[in-house]
Order: C-alpha cells, then structure tokens, then sequence
C-alpha cells in the first residue's frame, strides 16, 4: 500500500516549508555566535568576557549542530517520498502509522523497531 500521491505532494510541500524555517534559524545563530565576529580576536577582553563567549560559541555550536541534522532528516525524508519507499519502516518494512507520520514526518522506524532500536 502507499500514499496517495496528492499526500505525499502535501507532506513535501510542509517538509519544505520546515526545512526553509530551519535554514533562516541556521543563518540567525550564524550571526548571534560571537566567534563569527572578526573584532573579536583583537578585543582583548576580560576573561569573564571570554568565558561568556566561549559558552555561548558552544551553546550556538549545539544548536547548529540540532538544526543541520533536522535538515538532514527533512532531505531523507523527501528523498523517500521521490523514491516510493516514504511510510515503510527501515527495518521491518511495514507502513508507518500515519498518526505517528503525522507527529513525525520523517520517522524512519514503526513504533515496535523504534522501542527495540532504544534498547
């Protein structure tokens, strides 16, 4: 059984729409990090100063890191919807609930290979 093409054209359209909202997120924490600024070198700033910014680097460094593997999970699943194997479990190959689809669009496991996969 697959979707319906009409849904699938659907769950791309919302894929895409998430993965540019993502994309606009990645180019904000770009320019919060304060290791992104060229002043920065030459600011001879307090340690105290120095450690805010360290942390907030990392804190920036973690964020983008989220985001980047969200866009990955968005392209895997589009590229699934193109090649028909959208919905199907990697694992035991059965259709993915839709309400777990619909929570999750870019599960790759039903339920059942989900909980086994954590353990």
């Amino acid at each position: 059984m697959k979707f319906p093409a009409t849904v699938l054209e659907e769950i791309k359209k919302h894929l895409g729409q998430e993965k540019k909202k993502i994309e606009s997120r990645l180019a904000s924490l770009a320019s919060q990090d304060p290791f992104s600024d060229p002043d920065r070198l030459v600011d001879n700033a307090a340690s105290d100063t120095e450690a805010k910014e360290e942390s907030s680097h990392e804190r920036m460094e973690a964020l983008e890191k989220e985001l980047r593997l969200n866009v990955a999970d968005i392209d895997g699943a589009i590229d699934r919807i193109k090649n028909g194997s959208y919905g199907k479990c990697l694992s035991c190959g059965k259709l993915i609930d839709t309400d777990r689809l619909a929570v999750k669009p870019t599960a790759l496991y039903c339920v059942d290979c989900e909980r086994k996969k954590e353990k």
